[in-house]
């Protein structure tokens, strides 16, 4: 579905009048844009966890070398222009005159720090830099990046890795992102020096962070963002989907990033409010722990029913996805049976074929594995914009004897387990920001030795064919010489059933009338581009 923006012309209503906005914001009159949503920030540390809400807060504080617009291009950020040089080696020229809210000025040192600290082991953005080498400080306002290997998406990717000041990382003991795993707690877990065009003026971790207009934006003096009039932003963390909505239908706030799919219809029917809705980026999966020969918590003792194709054949025909779709779902949702969707270079209609639903077979195969009156295992899912298909999962599960014990938990203890190689099936969705199949190969479906940091290859699936591709295509400079590697290692992932791909989710987000704000594809609000009547 064709994203669309809505620029309504009806007044708004009081905006939480009596708001101070800090010291040194814009003296135009201010517009406070009050969004809530399903999950929080996990941290604040821009390179700790590589996860969509935690990125949703982050980025309106910190920025980029580059930015994807809401066209979902990229397009300058902090780096004015760039080049590449050589084959490996990518040129870029930065802005001058940027400071951090801090006061410091932005230089090349910054940029080669947070290269440095993006490549370290408890950086959860290595995908990031998978290919980088080093960087290298040219001169104050130049850096060259240099790589292991051509790669041909590094402005594709650094969209996603945030620039911070080494000097304020130096004196807070924050040279190296927090080990977010391990549940660590470092200064950059709840504080933020960035240049972009928001700073934080309180957090209230799950409940709301509020930022206002950061007034030595470079932006600002550059024209960026020219119709964005937001001065103060309030992220609101709802988790209940009833509550959520109750705040939107009484003038609480003036959107909701995550709308239950069962309150489209309704909120289509009231004049008050606009619907927005599109196809993300972003698909949902099932991951099984492939790499222990006995699952946790299973009745199965001795051995690991996962490491069976049969038993992973199953439980691919157990899965109704048009079901699903058709009614957990209500419509919100593309069945499918590729682990990215149609917006990712690298896919292709042959990789989007999957295992049809069938009952009779699924049993049958689960018979010939041994295990003909199914098995228990832990089933862990996210709270949010999934739980509900979780639970219709497990339920279409036990049709056939696999009793999936489903637990459903906060997303920032879901993640560090899955961070942990704890859950013993899972499901989870994901995203791919660079729109490059190569982002997904190696930190979803490659061998966590080939991901290393980056890895969210939490059921341990390897195949040594497929990791031998991952340099190839790494390698590869002819696109589409690149895209046939690419689809041959989907293809050996496909046959394995390494994870289980159930479909493409849609973003149904919803505002009152008088709000202008973009749909994306990546499911990120930028907030500096919102205009509020």
């Amino acid at each position: 579905m064709a994203r669309r923006t809505w620029m309504l012309g009806v007044a708004a209503a009081a905006l939480l009048g009596g708001q101070a906005l800090a010291q040194g914001t814009p003296s135009s009159p201010g517009r406070v844009f009050r969004m809530a949503t399903s999950v929080d920030a996990a941290t604040l540390d821009p390179h700790a966890t590589n996860a969509l809400f935690t990125f949703l807060v982050v980025h309106q504080v910190y920025e980029g070398l580059t930015h994807r617009g809401d066209d979902l291009k990229v397009q300058p950020g902090l780096a004015s222009r760039w080049e590449q040089v050589e084959p490996t080696r990518w040129r870029f020229h930065l802005r001058d005159g940027v400071k951090f809210a801090g006061g410091e000025a932005f230089d090349s040192d910054d940029v080669v720090f947070s290269i440095q600290r993006a490549l370290a082991p408890t950086s959860n953005y290595g995908i990031f830099v998978d290919t980088v080498a080093e960087a290298v400080a040219v001169d104050r306002l130049t850096v060259d990046i240099v790589t292991r290997v051509p790669d041909p998406v590094i402005p594709d990717k650094l969209t996603r890795v945030m620039m911070m000041d080494r000097g304020w990382a130096e004196t807070h003991r924050a040279t190296v992102p927090q080990n977010f795993a391990q549940r660590e707690e470092t200064f950059t877990v709840r504080n933020a020096n960035g240049t972009g065009p928001f700073v934080i003026r309180s957090r209230e971790a799950e409940q709301r962070t509020v930022m206002v207009r950061n007034p030595a934006w470079w932006g600002t003096a550059a024209g960026v963002a020219p119709r964005g009039n937001v001065t103060e932003y309030h992220h609101i963390t709802l988790t209940s989907d009833a509550t959520r909505m109750a705040a939107l239908l009484s003038g609480e706030v003036d959107m909701v990033h995550v709308v239950p799919v069962q309150d489209v219809a309704r909120i289509q029917r009231d004049p008050r409010l606009r619907i927005l809705e599109g196809q993300e980026n972003r698909t949902v999966w099932l991951g099984l722990r492939q790499d222990v020969e006995e699952l946790a918590g299973s009745d199965v003792r001795g051995r690991n029913p996962f490491k069976d194709l049969r038993v992973r054949q199953a439980i691919a025909h157990a899965l109704d996805l048009d079901a699903l779709r058709r009614t957990t779902l209500r419509g919100q949702g593309v069945p499918t049976g590729s682990m990215w969707t149609q917006f990712v270079n690298g896919w292709s209609q042959d990789a989007d074929r999957r295992l049809p639903f069938d009952l009779a077979r699924s049993r049958a195969l689960l018979a010939e594995a041994g295990y003909p009156n199914g098995f228990t295992v832990p089933f862990e899912c996210p709270v949010g914009t999934y739980d509900e298909a979780c639970q219709a999962v497990a339920g279409m599960l036990a049709r056939v004897g696999i009793r999936a014990q489903l637990t459903i938990q906060p997303n920032a203890v879901f993640s560090q387990r899955i961070r942990r190689q704890e859950p013993m099936m899972y499901a989870l969705s994901w995203g791919v920001p660079t729109f490059d199949a190569s982002y997904t190969l190696r930190a979803i479906m490659a061998s966590r030795s080939v991901g290393g940091a980056a890895t969210w290859n939490g059921g341990g699936y390897s195949n040594q064919a497929f990791d031998a591709l991952i340099p190839r295509i790494d390698q590869e400079g002819d696109p589409e010489a690149r895209r046939a590697l690419i689809r041959e290692a989907h293809a050996i992932h496909n046959a394995d059933l390494g994870h289980i791909p159930m479909y493409h989710m849609m973003i149904p987000w919803a505002h009152r009338a008088g709000v202008a704000v973009t749909h994306r594809a990546d499911n990120q609000v930028q907030v500096r581009e919102i205009r509020v009547d």
